[in-house]
């Protein structure tokens, strides 16, 4: 193992070192870029209820101190969700593998969570932010 390390080492030129830095370095790049990008946006931020690719609710989270709401996407389903300190989740439903309660708090512009066998889907917007729609 070392041999074969050292072999390596010879056949590198002086200018592979350059270019293995120049990667590890832009590699964090869309990192940085994102980052930047979120940190920019200002406005007020949106939680935005969607059953079914519908839209049906939006709560401003910089106005909503607290609320827990209950949504019944279909017979014998239901989601528990609460608002509360400008962030939001899935308290509690009824789904097989809990993953939209596992998800836990969301805050951040962008993020989502998702609870796929009730097709509850839960979105961060920023006020004056691109729109996508999430099914």
């Amino acid at each position: 193992m070392k041999q074969t390390m050292q072999g390596f080492f010879r056949l590198l030129k002086p200018y592979d070192y350059l270019i293995i830095l120049l990667l590890i370095v832009g590699s964090f790049l869309p990192f940085v870029l994102f980052e930047t990008q979120a940190q920019s946006q200002t406005g007020d931020r949106y939680a935005i209820v969607r059953i079914n690719g519908q839209e049906v609710d939006r709560y401003n989270l910089e106005e909503t101190t607290s609320l827990e709401k209950t949504y019944y996407p279909a017979k014998g389903q239901y989601n528990i969700v609460e608002i509360s300190n400008g962030r939001i989740r899935v308290k509690e439903d009824n789904s097989p593998d809990q993953i939209a309660v596992k998800t836990g708090w969301i805050a951040k512009n962008g993020q989502t969570s998702i609870c796929l066998p009730h097709k509850l889907v839960i979105e961060i917007k920023q006020s004056g932010a691109e729109d996508y729609l999430i099914y």
